[in-house]
């Protein structure tokens, strides 16, 4: 029965950690950006300064 109780907590403290590590990373990705992520965004247009004719 103690084998059932300590494997209850250290699944419970991995899924824990597992859940800080998730939302850390989530909370970071959304305030910077990476190279990967740049790429793969449209090319933006606004940028440019049109042209006269």
């Amino acid at each position: 029965m103690n084998v059932i109780a300590l494997t209850i907590l250290v699944s419970s403290c991995l899924a824990g950690i597992f859940i800080f590590c998730f939302a850390g990373e989530f909370i970071r990705s959304r305030r910077s950006s990476s190279p990967e992520r740049d790429s793969l965004l449209p090319l933006d247009d606004e940028t440019e300064t049109p042209r006269k004719s």
